[in-house]
Order: C-alpha cells, then sequence, then structure tokens
C-alpha cells in the first residue's frame, strides 16, 4: 500500500489531474472536483476564523448533501474530528452524544434540527447547513471564495471521525477511527473498482459507517459520488440510469424493496460493477434474485463499526454460499470461541472474534467499555468481540446464527432466532419476520414470531403458527405468531427487536 495520505489531499490530487470531472451530485446541483476541492478550503479555513485547533471536533446532523459532504472533508482538512450525528435519534440520545463528544460547532438542516428541538442547546455555535434559521447561514459562514486555509500536517493517529453505534440495545457508544486507520480501507481500491470511472449511488445516510465504506473510497479513487437524500426504491433505479451507475451501497431491506418494483426490469442497469451489503441479514433467496436480474457483481460484506474481522461474500463468484457471509478478507482473521475462550472445532457454532488492521482507536469516554470489547489472544493480538455466533462449514465461509443476546434459551435449549426466520420466510403469505425471545414460566423464555404479511395474504396467525411449529424442531416451537404492519428498523435497516418485545409485553 502507498505511503500514508489523508481523504482530503486525495480529492486534492483528482484536481491537479482532472479538474473538470464531477465529484459529487445531490438533488439541488453538482460540483466538479475544482468546485468541490475550494469548498473544502472554504470550510476549512472558515474553522480556523473560528479558531478551531487540530484534534478539535465538530458535530454534523442532516441529511445528505454537497454541503454536509464538503463539512466533513473541510474538517478534516483542517485536521478536526467529526461526530456526525443522526437525525433520526431521540432527543435523548442526541443531547447525550453532543455531551459526549462536545462538539466546538453543531451543523444541522433545519428538518433536523427540528425533530430534535430543545436537545441542539448543548452547543452555542450553530451552523445551518440549508440556511435556514437553525444557525448562521451555511453560504454565508464559509469563508470568502479565494480563501486558503492554513496547512494542516494531519498525523495518522488522530481521530477522523467518531461514528455512535445504532442504539439498538441501549445508549450509542462514540466508536472512535482514526485517519490510519480510514487509510487502510481505502487505500486498497482496486479490487472493488473504485477508480475514476467508478459513479457510486449512497443512499443511507452520512453518518453511518455503511455510507463511508463507499463515501471514502470513491472519493479517494477520484469517482463521483451521488447522494440522495431519502431513499425512494424507484428513485434509485432511476438516478443508477440517469448517471451510469458503477457502484451503490445498500442495506438488504432496500434490496428487497428495489426488486419488488413491477418495473425493475426495465431500467437499464448495464453500467454497473459492483453492489455492496452490509449491516442487517440477508436472505440468500434475495441474493438470488439480485444475481438472477441485476447486472454487476454483489458483494456483502460482514463486520462492525469497531473494525476488527470482516468477511467478504462475492456473492457472484460463489452462489452455492449465499447462505454464507464468506470468508475472511485478505490480512483479516475470524476466531469461533466458547464461553471458555477456547476455539471451537470446524462445524461447531461459537462467538466471532475478529483481527485486523482495521480496528477502532476505542469508544469514546469509555475506557471499560472498550476493555470489554477487545479480547486478546495468548501472543497479545487484539481481537474485537462481535457478539454474533456463527460456524464455519469445511470450505471456511461463516455462516451466521443470531447476536448472542438475541439467542434464545428455552428450557435449556438454545434456540437460534434465525433459523426460525428463515422457515417463516418460506411461507408463501410472509414478506419478513423477526423471532424474538419473550419471558415464559415453564421455560424461562420462549420464542415468539413477528410477521409482517404479503399484500392480499389470507393465512391467520395460528394457521401459521401451526405451519412454522410443523417444519422445526419441538423445543424450538413458537408460542405465538404476531401480525405487524411493519418491524420497526435503525435508519440503515436493522431491526429493532428490543421495540417488539417491548411492545408485546406492554401489550400484556
Amino acid at each position: 500500500m502507498p505511503d500514508f495520505i489523508t481523504l482530503d489531499a486525495l480529492v486534492r490530487n483528482t484536481v491537479a489531474s482532472n479538474p473538470a470531472k464531477t465529484a459529487i451530485i445531490d438533488d439541488q446541483s453538482s460540483l466538479t472536483y475544482a468546485e468541490f476541492d475550494a469548498l473544502i478550503d472554504r470550510v476549512a479555513a472558515a474553522l480556523q476564523a473560528e479558531g478551531l485547533q487540530p484534534r478539535d471536533v465538530i458535530s454534523i446532523s442532516a441529511y445528505s448533501t454537497i454541503q454536509y459532504a464538503a463539512t466533513f472533508l473541510g474538517a478534516l482538512r483542517a485536521g478536526v474530528a467529526v461526530a456526525p450525528l443522526a437525525p433520526s435519534s431521540t432527543p435523548n440520545d442526541f443531547a447525550a452524544m453532543l455531551r459526549d463528544c462536545a462538539p466546538k460547532i453543531l451543523f444541522m438542516d433545519g428538518t433536523a434540527a427540528a425533530l430534535m428541538g430543545e436537545a441542539v442547546n448543548g452547543v452555542d455555535k450553530r451552523v445551518a447547513l440549508d440556511d435556514s434559521d437553525f444557525g448562521v447561514a451555511f453560504s454565508a459562514w464559509t469563508a470568502a471564495a479565494s480563501a486558503t486555509p492554513a496547512p494542516v500536517a494531519v498525523d495518522p493517529e488522530w481521530v477522523f471521525n467518531i461514528i455512535y453505534s445504532s442504539g439498538t440495545t441501549g445508549t450509542p457508544k462514540g466508536i472512535v477511527h482514526t485517519h490510519g486507520m480510514r487509510w487502510r480501507q481505502y487505500g486498497q481500491l482496486d479490487p472493488l473498482g473504485y477508480g475514476p470511472d467508478a459513479v457510486t449511488v449512497l443512499s443511507t445516510p452520512l453518518y453511518s459507517n455503511t455510507t463511508l465504506v463507499c463515501f471514502n473510497p470513491t472519493f479517494a479513487g477520484g469517482g463521483t459520488v451521488v447522494l440522495m437524500k431519502k431513499f425512494d426504491a424507484r428513485g434509485l433505479l432511476e438516478l443508477s440510469e440517469k448517471h451510469r451507475a458503477t457502484h451503490a451501497m445498500l442495506v438488504p431491506v432496500q434490496y428487497r424493496r428495489i426488486m419488488n418494483v413491477p418495473d425493475f426490469d426495465s431500467f437499464d442497469l448495464s453500467s454497473y460493477v459492483m453492489k455492496f451489503s452490509t449491516s442487517a441479514p440477508f436472505a440468500a433467496v434475495l441474493k438470488a434474485d439480485i444475481l438472477k436480474r441485476w447486472p454487476g457483481g454483489l458483494t456483502e460484506y460482514y463486520g462492525m463499526t469497531e473494525g476488527g474481522g470482516t468477511c467478504h461474500l462475492l456473492a457472484h463468484e460463489h452462489p452455492d454460499k449465499l447462505h454464507t457471509v464468506g470468508q475472511p478478507a485478505p490480512g483479516h482473521e475470524i476466531r469461533l470461541l466458547d464461553e471458555d475462550g477456547k476455539e471451537v472445532a470446524p462445524g461447531e457454532i461459537g462467538e466471532v472474534y475478529g483481527h485486523s488492521p482495521v480496528i477502532m482507536q476505542g469508544y469514546l469516554n469509555q475506557a471499560g467499555k472498550t476493555a470489554e470489547t477487545f479480547w486478546h489472544d495468548a501472543t497479545g493480538k487484539r481481537f474485537v468481540r462481535t457478539g454474533d455466533v456463527g460456524r464455519f462449514d469445511e470450505d471456511g465461509f461463516l455462516t451466521l446464527m443470531d447476536r448472542k443476546k438475541d439467542m434464545i434459551i428455552s428450557g435449556g435449549f438454545n434456540i437460534y432466532p434465525s433459523d426460525l426466520e428463515a422457515v417463516l420466510v418460506g411461507h408463501e403469505d410472509v414478506l419478513e419476520a423477526a423471532v424474538v425471545a419473550m419471558p415464559s414460566e415453564e421455560w424461562g423464555e420462549t420464542p415468539v414470531g413477528f410477521v409482517v404479511l404479503k399484500p392480499g395474504a389470507a393465512v391467520d396467525a395460528a394457521t401459521l403458527k401451526a405451519w412454522l411449529n410443523s417444519r422445526i424442531g419441538k423445543f424450538q416451537r413458537v408460542a405465538e405468531i404476531v401480525f405487524a404492519d411493519t418491524l420497526p428498523r435503525s435508519a440503515i435497516g436493522k431491526v429493532l427487536k428490543r421495540e417488539l418485545r417491548d411492545s408485546r409485553l406492554a401489550a400484556g
């Protein structure tokens, strides 16, 4: 890999070689690399004029726009870390994240600001990315067009970003990534096709690591980023056709909605080189449909925002392994350990631990939780505990069972919800399903299935329960099937099982 270079410097390299190339497109406008780099300079200069020093922090909470992207990269150019926060957070969580990362400036748009209300009051300096009345208008705040920031020699160990966990299991934790870690991710571009010809459509939000793992390398390789402010299945297809997209990052629920567009096959998607997915379970039948009908390759990533070991499933190369998340990526190591920290035999189930050069610095202000997440083997090698359980097949492909915390222990038996969910979605009337542990006086815990039916479905809950229980082991049988209009999800598609459990308990 070449020597370390910052992401904003790679943008500047493209300015030198191809200044008129389109760098970024949103729903309002587009900028060439020369124009985008100048806007990055204006942000960096404005931050310095505000007195921010290298290693200070700013926060951004807004929907994806050119101004958002320029603010992110402008902060990096000034040596300032970025804490992107989810506009979908609860106000309480938002306020807690602001207290945790202590940004010098908060950048928001009017929509996000209205959702957060008084939670933004902890930061005095505010800038409105959309020139709304949230704060100082971005267009007025940025430095003059001719402004040049003072050069900053960024150390690879400085903080690049603080990504907050989704909060599906409690208060979000700030995951700290350094410039060096990010460089190790986007410094290897060729195998994934991230070169000057790449056109990447991004519909997931910029506060998510899911998005950044494609956003960063597209700019690093001199490609074009197309931002969607809000995901829409038909809209993504239209953008892909219009801009001759080569790459996209989509979570499984988005793929499902796209593949269900009635006239999907009428769109010209022949420009696609590679599509990516991560962040949530990806059904094998859906992967197969994508491979059949959507040109280009399909890569599934399995890993943690915290880093550690990552698996890649190159689905187009291994159509017989679609039920897995693939093999460890080059330079990555995955171990499956039992409750005593001993490696399990091939084919046996264990908790997933991962090691690689790409590991977070730690959780911000939480040394105890950082220590709990890391595990060291006898040689001192550092691994990240994932909390997932899985097993390797004879070819070294990893099949995930579930999150360890989601495993149901009923009458002394371990039940993996994913096994039951896979059977449920095989029913002709079931669109999607989630199985959750509910308390049971007799068994300790018992599985309950939450199901979203396909339009026009006629099956009733009792019939579906009997159908499922006739196809699984006696100890796996669900106590109840509950119909739902939708399954609660995070912004990147993870089913919020805690919300399902809590709502059912509240209902009695």
